[in-house]
């Protein structure tokens, strides 16, 4: 039985800014989509495609904590270089994803890399913020570089296209990525006219964005940088583009806890959120300058 879609929406019509490097549309949680909806996933930040230009200031976001949840960054086109106060630290280029585990706390910065941001050129990223259940709160936090040639590659025939699997599996492909939860990751290029159909279980969340291009989704007509949000009804997803496209399918078993968010800190009562706050008041997430 075909997965039912419960609504499309739309790119919201104003971007917004992330430190001075990231230009990004927000799809949830806003007004419509909860995190409870979404589960285990927690935020998505699109930077679609936009040229920031030449520049010798670099640009990013600096110095920030987070605890209690992961954050995956995954590039289109344009590089992004991390720092954490765990000592790791490594670049991003257009196919790769970082995958950060905050867990009990961290200090981390995101920057243009120096070379793109003195070329500049076109930057396309996706942010992403991954819920932890209770029991994996205060998990040691750690970073998971996944380069495009190191994740699991779908060939789909007839010229459709190619999937890269960054979690999960498909086709008894496995994604390289490490998750708390079960969560699949799908990076998804279709040719035009190409087709892919998948399933992800029913009690999985599941959402769909397309990044470039557009297609017929389950019958449905999407354009580009529409969002699909599924219903919990049903496995199969049709998709056949009608031109060249990208699209990132996510889905998820859900974490059935409560969440208690405070800005860049997500535990599990208000409390937690306190503690978390006398953690990085105290310099326990490390040092990072």
């Amino acid at each position: 039985m075909n997965k039912q879609i419960e609504k499309i929406y739309q790119r919201p019509a104003r971007p917004g800014m992330v430190g001075d490097g990231f230009r990004v549309y927000n799809y949830f949680p806003n007004g419509e989509i909860e995190q409870k909806r979404v589960s285990p996933f927690l935020m998505l930040d699109f930077n679609a495609e936009y040229d920031f230009g030449a520049s010798d200031k670099i640009r990013g976001v600096d110095v920030h904590p987070h605890k209690g949840f992961e954050t995956v960054t995954i590039a289109y086109k344009g590089s992004v270089e991390h720092y954490d106060s765990t000592g790791n630290s490594g670049v991003i280029n257009p196919g790769d994803v970082q995958w950060m585990t905050a867990g009990a706390g961290i200090l981390h910065k995101e920057f243009h890399e120096k070379e793109f941001s003195k070329k500049g050129g076109p930057f396309e990223m996706v942010q992403l913020w991954v819920n932890l259940p209770a029991k994996d709160k205060l998990t040691a936090p750690k970073y998971q570089p996944i380069t495009a040639a190191g994740m699991g590659k779908v060939v789909l025939p007839g010229n459709s296209g190619l999937v890269n699997v960054i979690a999960g599996s498909l086709n008894g492909i496995n994604g390289p990525a490490s998750t708390f939860t079960p969560v699949n990751m799908f990076d998804i290029r279709l040719n035009k006219d190409g087709v892919l159909t998948t399933s992800t279980p029913t009690t999985h969340n599941t959402v769909l964005l397309v990044v470039n291009g557009s297609a017929i989704v389950n019958g449905e007509a999407i354009n580009e940088h529409s969002f699909i949000l599924f219903k919990n009804e049903g496995e199969q997803i049709d998709i056949k583009a009608t031109e060249d496209s990208v699209l990132l399918l996510l889905s998820g078993e859900p974490i059935n806890e409560p969440i208690a968010q405070y800005g860049p800190f997500v535990m599990n009562t208000p409390m937690e959120l306190q503690e978390a706050f006398r953690e990085f008041q105290a310099g326990k997430f490390g040092v990072l300058e």
